[in-house]
């Protein structure tokens, strides 16, 4: 074994001079595009030589660490288990060791725990694949995490038959004659193989699934709160379902000369003052497939608070309370806090709150005492909703397609600056455009109670006001003037 660690150490010594030669030193630059895909080709195959060391030296390190803790391997190295002397010696994060565990497990050789006489491994085919460096710690898992999770429901030539098969298509040598498969597709045929072989059907799973549910909210950062978990099947497709209603763009939008057009498909109605035109708009939206789906999840969450549907807390429907400084609020500058925890917010997420939602003024004397306690002022009763949905018809920013029931009623003139709660001043918005409307560049007035709407200059060098509007009845009679 010390020959094999003298030639890893001259392969590591070898690997650091082409690296800095071909990549520190800007040789990527020159490379054509042919070049770049041939370079991800060979360190990929490179990797995959190292994963399955890695992985095989890790099941060494489990198999030395079982029995009494005084006789174990990472007892004597002073580590309290395998994953912590992985992190520590490769370098590697938690996550990393803990897969690298796993997949020891699937495609090591096993000891018999009555005889002690060493057994095939679980998944041979894919051991074998892994040690001519077919498959790295992707691929293994891949496949070795669907035929495990059958446990002992399905029998052992059936799941080594799929073994062999999942092999040969990572190898390339699949009976359709497709290349090598990538590890989603591996684990899209291991899963087909699971559900095909286990002879009992969901109910296992239902329970594995049960027992494994779990949302957790992390400690708060600078940057957000981290959200962990694990999605039942149904919870996620019904979020799925959510994020695809809000997320995909739907719609017609009328101007004061005019029809845009959203994904319908519909030509736009000419007239003789021409609203945006679609091949002259870049995108309206920027954000990115996760922000938009963190805001699709805010808006449901919205809704579903004032919905009335939900328990009372404290003998009121789920509110969530922003504080503020009435003198941080008026100079725009300072912090809000959020239930009276210590996390600070943005003023901005106080004025997002107090212009949709119930704003209630205490007063506090400079020792700390509450000396008046305001009525809260109901912001849009459910009357002047209906109204703004049949004005407005959903969010009132072109292209959005959030429909009227998911929005927000936003007051064009400040509340917190003496912005009437009437029709004549609030508009409907959804949530992704009221929290960030002082940054994504759109500009909102009312002229004698009917919004107008301009655009950022990126989107409509002419900086026009228009009329704008998702109504049905609206729409037809923009149509109708034209």
């Amino acid at each position: 074994m010390t020959i094999f660690l003298s030639r890893l150490e001259t392969v590591r010594e070898h690997a650091a001079a082409v690296v800095a030669e071909g990549v520190r030193d800007g040789g990527l630059a020159s490379a054509g595009d042919t070049e770049i895909a041939e370079l991800l080709t060979v360190i990929g195959g490179i990797g995959r030589w190292v994963d399955a060391a890695l992985i095989e030296i890790v099941g060494e390190a489990q198999a030395r660490s079982e029995g009494p803790r005084d006789d174990r391997l990472t007892t004597r190295l002073g580590c309290h288990d395998v994953a912590e002397l992985v992190q520590r010696a490769a370098l590697v994060g938690p996550q990393t060791a803990t897969r690298l565990a796993r997949a020891a497990a699937a495609v090591r050789p096993r000891s018999s725990l009555l005889t002690g006489e060493t057994l095939d491994p679980l998944l041979p085919a894919l051991r074998g694949a892994m040690l001519d460096g077919v498959v790295g710690l992707d691929g293994a898992l891949a496949i070795a995490e669907p035929l495990r999770a059958m446990g002992s429901r399905a029998e052992r030539d059936a799941v080594l038959a799929a073994d062999a098969v999942l092999a040969a298509e990572a190898r390339g040598e699949g009976p359709d004659g497709a290349p090598p498969a990538c590890p989603d597709l591996l684990r899209v045929q291991a899963q087909v193989w699971s559900v095909a072989l286990d002879q009992d059907g969901a109910e296992p799973r239902e329970r594995a699934t049960m027992h494994r549910r779990s949302l957790r909210l992390g400690a708060p950062t600078p940057f957000g709160v981290p959200v962990r978990g694990m999605l039942m099947p149904e919870v996620a497709a019904q979020l799925q379902r959510i994020f695809d209603s809000l997320l995909s763009p739907r719609g017609r939008v009328a101007f004061d000369g005019g029809v845009r057009c959203g994904a319908d498909g519909d030509a736009p109605v000419p007239d003789d003052d021409a609203a945006w035109s679609d091949d002259s708009v870049p995108p309206l939206d920027e954000r990115t497939r996760p922000q938009r789906q963190h805001d699709a999840l805010a808006t449901a969450l919205t809704v579903a608070a004032s919905s009335g549907a939900l328990p009372a807390v404290g003998g009121a429907a789920p509110t969530l309370v922003v504080t503020v400084r009435a003198e941080d609020l008026a100079r725009g500058r300072g912090y809000a806090h959020l239930d009276g925890g210590e996390e600070p917010v943005s003023l901005a997420a106080a004025r997002h709150a107090g212009c949709g939602g119930v704003i209630q003024r205490v007063t506090l004397s400079r020792a700390g005492r509450v000396v008046a306690i305001g009525t809260e002022e109901r912001v849009f009763n459910r009357h002047q909703r209906r109204a703004l949905a049949a004005r407005d018809g959903g969010c009132l920013i072109p292209g959005c397609g959030v429909p009227a029931a998911w929005c927000e009623i936003h007051h064009v003139e400040e509340h917190a600056r003496g912005g009437r709660t009437h029709t004549d001043n609030g508009v409907l918005l959804c949530w992704f455009h009221h929290r960030f409307l002082d940054r994504h560049g759109w500009l909102i007035r009312m002229v004698d109670g009917v919004p107008q709407v301009r655009a950022p200059g990126w989107n409509d060098a002419s900086g026009r006001w228009r009329r704008v509007t998702r109504s049905a009845v609206r729409r037809k009679d923009a149509v109708l003037r034209n």
